[in-house]
């Protein structure tokens, strides 16, 4: 799959591939329509950037965090492409069921945009690909050497972006704290948005491996590979295209999602925007090297709450933390059920 041109002629011999390609690009602009504005909450609320100007920023750094960080670490999309099993199926049947779960994956994210919920694009990423494979090959459809890695994920990202943002902001506060306030407000300001580039950055590094891995998975099996075993390399321009369309999703905005997570969760100052945009990045870093899809929401909304721990507990409000977890709880069961229902129908209409 090295041409574009390669693939294209792939994509037009076979409609299947086709259809499963449009849907997963379409799950890559919703992604980047509504959860990439996670990356930049703070640094809006924090009267930093203005939320137009902050949107077009996450757009570019997104792409370039797909684009960049895939060239120098693809574990992620290995781990992606390796965490599910089809068993001996043939190749359109295969198709059949990621076209159902990236179906899901969009009706499911849509839902969660419409009420301004910060879901994971992620685990619904995660739970459609599993709730698909499982409607065709049950529970021994789960490669659980590779799907372990999420559960992993979903502790290290919680712990590192609350434990990390905690310290950053606990030496962000006694360096210092001699110093007068209104004279550092433009180092923050600045510092605020060179974070939340780094958090844009990473968004899309470990958002765009993963939905490239789905990209990839559909050729593997189409070629009779099925995963892509330990490595392969990405080309080029699935990179640029990937970038392309999850910056155009960003652009499209996502304010309800920066209201929820920057403003209603803990209340904000420029100090601490920074020390939770620095914690959640280099959290995202750390699993992007050993492989782990992680939720860029789990590790920005706990960094939000570890430096609103370091004034006091109580300044965490806890009713938006508690629908964030009940949505985080209910994102791998109610997605995977619902890429499970549209599987076996697209099965039974298709197959």
């Amino acid at each position: 799959m090295d041409s574009i041109l390669v693939f294209w002629n792939q994509m037009t011999a076979n409609p299947l591939l086709f259809v499963a390609v449009t849907l997963t690009l379409g799950v890559i602009l919703v992604n980047g329509w509504t959860d990439a504005p996670n990356a930049i909450a703070s640094c809006v609320v924090t009267r930093c950037m203005s939320p137009r100007a902050a949107i077009l920023m996450a757009a570019l750094f997104n792409f370039l965090g797909v684009f960049v960080m895939t060239r120098i670490n693809n574990e992620v999309a290995v781990t992606i492409t390796s965490m599910v099993n089809f068993g001996d199926n043939a190749g359109s049947t295969v198709i059949i069921v990621l076209c159902a779960a990236m179906l899901a994956i969009v009706i499911w994210a849509t839902l969660a945009w419409v009420f301004g919920i910060p879901t994971s694009e992620s685990h619904a990423l995660i739970a459609g690909l599993t709730g698909g494979a499982m409607a065709l090959e049950g529970v021994g459809a789960i490669v659980w050497s590779q799907w372990v890695k999420v559960l992993y994920g979903i502790i290290i990202s919680v712990a590192l972006g609350f434990g990390l943002a905690w310290l950053v902001c606990k030496l962000v506060t006694a360096i210092f704290r001699k110093a007068n306030r209104p004279k550092t407000e433009p180092f923050f300001r600045f510092a605020q948005i060179i974070g939340s580039a780094g958090m844009a950055f990473m968004h899309g590094a470990q958002d765009g491996q993963k939905f490239m891995g789905i990209i990839l998975l559909c050729v593997f099996t189409l070629q009779g590979s099925g995963a892509a075993g330990t490595s392969f390399e990405i080309p080029t321009w699935l990179m640029i295209l990937c970038s392309i369309v999850m910056g155009a999703g960003t652009a499209m905005g996502g304010k309800k999602i920066i209201k929820s997570v920057g403003m209603d969760m803990v209340k904000l100052e420029k100090y601490q925007g920074f020390s939770a945009d620095l914690a959640s990045s280099l959290s995202l870093v750390f699993c992007s090297v050993f492989g782990l899809p992680v939720s860029t929401t789990h590790a920005k909304t706990t960094a939000i709450m570890g430096v609103g721990a370091v004034k006091r507990v109580s300044a965490i409000n806890f009713g938006v933390v508690k629908e964030m977890v009940l949505t985080w709880i209910l994102t791998f069961p109610g997605c995977g059920l619902l890429a499970f229902l549209v599987t076996k129908l697209f099965l039974l209409i298709f197959n």
